[in-house]
């Protein structure tokens, strides 16, 4: 796969780049197949959105992945600074230096011996044969004046460090920014990328993921486990399980005596035939929700509704 895909992408199918993610199990509708191609083709970052635990951050990885080239990840949090994102210099090492009368060939402690680079200057100095894949994690964490600085970087693929001069990509990274939504973006931020939002899973693409993640869990279990997170996601939860969530969850009852697993006789645990009991989702709850409260919420009504998801048949 990857030898036949030029860094240029000019070359690249959207036949291709869904082998590529069928390849890593990774799940997507010909929406996220033909964006994510028009930004490769296109030199574009790509903006992606949706809630928490979709698989936004995923995407990154599998680009990374089949195309074999590195993954570099600036995670982006509240106060995030440009020494952080960017570069800053090694004060310690510069401060042994000019202690010490060794400043270098150049006598200045402001040379490459001293710098410290940090994601943003380190996908724009990539060497490998490939450009790597820039993944900005949770963009709508940092600070707007984080949104100014990062639009000057994809601006021209640039940075200028005053004692070294400007650093240009030669070729540009991969740019993917993922976002929760927790604010609002820049409409100039927007525009300079093209735009997914990623959907809450259907019950089928979920039951497709699940299966490609833990084929080890029965058909049937599998069938269950979607549509118990589809049911609770109905619910007014602080944080409703993502995708992430259920497939923590698919892997914890492969690790349950008694839950179904391929290569068994194909059976549900005995328990009024179902796929699922009442103990295994509640010895399990802390697998898909991460607030007291919305464990709390989980009472015999709300319960037996469950069990009533993950027995109902999805054809």
């Amino acid at each position: 796969m990857t030898d036949a895909i030029h860094d240029d992408f000019e070359t690249l199918t959207s036949e291709r780049l869904q082998s590529l993610f069928d390849a890593s199990d990774y799940v997507a509708e010909d929406e996220i197949t033909t964006t994510v191609l028009l930004a490769l083709k296109l030199g574009r970052p790509l903006l992606v959105e949706g809630e928490p635990g979709a698989g936004k951050t995923e995407l990154a990885k599998v680009l990374a992945e089949g195309f074999d080239t590195d993954l570099v990840r600036l995670q982006c949090y509240e106060g995030l600074a440009a020494e952080s994102a960017l570069y800053e210099w090694n004060y310690t090492k510069q401060l042994l230096a000019v202690q010490s009368g060794r400043e270098g060939d150049e006598g200045s402690v402001f040379t490459e011996e001293y710098l410290l680079e940090r994601p943003l200057l380190r996908a724009l100095r990539h060497d490998g044969e490939r450009p790597p894949v820039l993944l900005i994690d949770e963009v709508d964490r940092a600070d707007e004046e984080f949104e100014a600085l990062l639009l000057e970087v994809l601006s021209d693929f640039q940075v200028s460090i005053p004692e070294l001069g400007t650093v240009a990509a030669d070729t540009p990274p991969v740019v993917v920014i993922t976002s929760n939504r927790t604010r609002g973006l820049s409409d100039a931020l927007k525009r300079r990328c093209l735009y997914l939002h990623v959907e809450p899973p259907s019950f089928e693409k979920e039951r497709a993921i699940v299966r490609r993640k833990v084929p080890e869990l029965d058909d049937a279990v599998v069938a269950a486990v979607c549509g118990v997170t589809e049911r609770l996601r109905q619910e007014s939860l602080l944080k409703p399980p993502g995708v992430a969530e259920t497939l923590d969850w698919a892997r914890a009852l492969t690790a349950l005596d008694g839950v179904a697993v391929d290569g068994d006789d194909g059976e549900a645990p005995a328990d009024d035939d179902r796929p699922l009991t009442e103990t295994d989702v509640r010895t399990t709850l802390g697998c898909l929700l991460k607030e007291a409260e919305d464990v709390e919420r989980i009472d015999d009504e709300t319960m037996s509704a469950l069990l009533a998801a993950a027995e109902t048949p999805h054809e």
